[in-house]
Formats: C-alpha cells, structure tokens, sequence
C-alpha cells in the first residue's frame, strides 16, 4: 500500500500548475520542480514578454501561453509571479476564470495582503500567500507561507511542495507575521551581504589581497552557516565554543558588544518589520 505522502507526492505531480509572470523567482521556482520530478508537459507559463517566454520554453521544455485566462483554464494551481505593483490588474483579470474553475492561488508577490488579493480575485478563493528570498533562485531559499481560512490540507501540501522545491518552508498562523517573515528572510540576505562586504574591506585594509579577502570571507560565512545548520547547538553555544578566554575572538566580539550590535540589528528589523506593514497597506489601497 502507498504512504500517504507517496500519495500526495503522485497527486502533486498530476496537477496543472501555470506560473502568472516568468521572471526570475517563476523560472527558479519552475527548475526546482521539474529537478524535484515535476512533469514538465503540467506547467504553463504567461507572460507578455515572447522573448522570456522563449528562452523558458528552450530552457525548461515547458508549456508557455501570453494570454493569461488561456493559460490557467485547466489549471489546478495559479502561482502569481508577478511584481506586486501590477497584481491588481493582473489578478483582476484573471478573477472571472479563477471563480469559474476554483484553483489554489499561491501569490509569491511580497506585501500583498489577502484581503486585497481575494478582492481582486473576486472573492472566495483557495489561497496561499509566500514570502520567498532570493537565495531561492540557487535553490537555497527560505518561505514564509500563510493559508487562508478556505485552503484545505491537501492544497496546503501542494504549495509546500512548489515552495519547498527552492528550499526551506515554514507555515505562519498569523498573516500579520509574514511581516516578520519579510524582515527577517526577505530582507536578511542582504543583512549578511552587508556583514561580508565589512569584512572583505577591513581583510583588504589589513594587507590580504582581494581575492584572499573574499574567499576567506565567504568561505567563513558558508562555514559557519552550515555548522549552525547541521548542529544541535544553538548560535549563542557555538559561539562561546569559539571563543577562547583572553583570546582573538573575545577581543573582537567585545567591541562589537560595546558598540551595542544586538540593539542595533533589532531597531534594524523592527525597521523592516514596519516598512513591510507600510507597503502593504500602501499596495492594498493602490
């Protein structure tokens, strides 16, 4: 007898799925699946651009279409891939067919509420927002996803599938704290490009050469990145287990204590936090 996530691992892979918008985020989200098995002949992409819709078809043998209600007529989930300053009119669009066949909608467009998407969509609708980061274009990303009251347990496992293909997914119950998600995974990597880019430079004014500076910096970084992964340890443990007593490390991690680093980074995401909520009720209005 079959597992029940065999099960819905085979019902994922039967069911249509069509990408609204091919950009950069479609087409990682579109190549993970189809590494993950994803039937290629069940995925649709639309787009204005025939040229991106070109280089899809060529890149990952999929189905392309450039009239959006053609191309999620027989589909069981519409991915909303675009950005979110044009999703009212595209979703709009689109709601008279989404009525009709009543889809799973995952929108990965940062800021959207589902008030305003289920507005623009027409009304009731399955529906899942997510928060991916742009690591998810290498596969390596981190999802934040929240479903609405009307998605069942078998969608839910369909979205997780489609995110998961581009890396890690964690469920929020509240929609307020895809906020937090937008702060914290949304914005973080360019937290930890901002760290990198410190250390290259002072690595630099120390006398290493650049390629040195950046390969040790990166090197570094994934280190540690994957230790934190991959050990039952927390940050907090890791470091200390670091940090000699008298030592090189204790030095540095002083100063960076003194200069009140930790306040620092949470006033910095509790800016993010806000501005998130700020878009969103700016785009919600729009």
């Amino acid at each position: 007898m079959k597992s029940l996530a065999s099960t819905q691992k085979n019902s994922m892979k039967n069911s249509n799925i069509t990408f609204i918008g091919g950009g950069n985020m479609a087409t990682s989200l579109i190549s993970g699946l189809i590494a993950d098995g994803y039937d290629k002949a069940s995925i649709t992409v639309s787009d204005p651009d025939g040229d991106k819709l070109a280089q899809l078809a060529a890149r990952c043998s999929v189905h392309t279409e450039s009239d959006n209600n053609r191309a999620i007529a027989e589909a069981g989930v519409v991915v909303l891939a675009v950005k979110p300053q044009v999703l009212e009119q595209v979703a709009r669009g689109l709601a008279e067919t989404i009525q009709r066949t009543k889809p799973l909608v995952i929108s990965i467009a940062a800021g959207v509420k589902e008030t305003a998407l289920r507005e623009w969509l027409g009304g009731d609708v399955a529906l899942v927002r997510s928060m991916p980061n742009t690591p998810a274009m290498i596969q390596s990303g981190a999802t934040g996803l929240h479903a609405s009251p009307g998605v069942n347990q078998a969608q839910r496992d369909q979205a997780e599938s489609i995110l998961r293909a581009v890396g890690l997914t964690r469920w929020v119950d509240d929609e307020s704290q895809m906020d937090a998600v937008t702060a914290i995974s949304g914005s973080g990597p360019a937290y930890f490009f901002l760290i990198m880019e410190v250390i290259e430079e002072v690595a630099g004014n120390m006398g290493l050469d650049e390629e040195t500076a950046r390969l040790l910096t990166l090197q570094t970084a994934l280190g540690a990145a994957r230790m934190a992964m991959e050990s039952s340890d927390s940050p907090a443990v890791l470091r200390q287990k670091v940090t000699s007593r008298g030592g090189t490390t204790e030095r540095a991690l002083g100063i960076l204590e003194a200069g009140k680093l930790r306040e620092l980074f949470s006033e910095a995401l509790q800016g993010a936090e806000e501005r998130s909520r700020e878009l969103s009720d700016i785009l919600g209005h729009q």
